[in-house]
């Protein structure tokens, strides 16, 4: 059984490992969800295992539960919120001026906007095999 991740960004650089750990990880919108009485953003992703994922072989996911305080708004671009079992492959976490982006596939992005980096991500239950590893084909443009 595989060590459950439980980590905590405060700076841009633990962002870059939160979002490493959850390249491709697959979002419904329907568990997506500001709180705002709290400034929380919150989300359950299913999260490709890339920590010793081998090259070849039985691969991995995990349902992980993501947390980002201090948000005070949230905004969406390329996203039809009325789709709510919609999937969304979440590409990358990054910090911007004044606010967290999450972009995903299709050029879809949530803005959380917020004064300062406090994300939290935990992997929720036991992985399972999957049979599809995640590609990116480099452009040759």
């Amino acid at each position: 059984m595989a060590k459950k991740l439980k980590l905590r960004a405060v700076d841009e650089e633990d962002l870059k490992v939160i979002s490493a750990c959850l390249q491709d990880a697959i979002v419904a919108l329907v568990d997506m969800q500001w709180q705002k009485e709290t400034n929380r953003f919150v989300m359950v992703a299913s999260r490709f295992c890339w920590e010793g994922c081998p090259e070849e072989g039985t691969q991995e996911r995990v349902h992980a539960g993501i947390s980002f305080d201090g948000v005070r708004g949230v905004r969406h671009r390329g996203i039809d919120r009325s789709q709510r079992d919609r999937l969304l492959a979440l590409l990358a976490v990054r910090p911007v001026a004044g606010a967290i982006h999450l972009d995903f596939a299709g050029g879809a992005t949530i803005r959380l906007e917020a004064d300062g980096i406090l994300c939290h991500l935990q992997d929720l239950d036991e992985p399972w095999a999957t049979p599809w590893r995640p590609s990116h084909p480099l452009d040759d443009a």
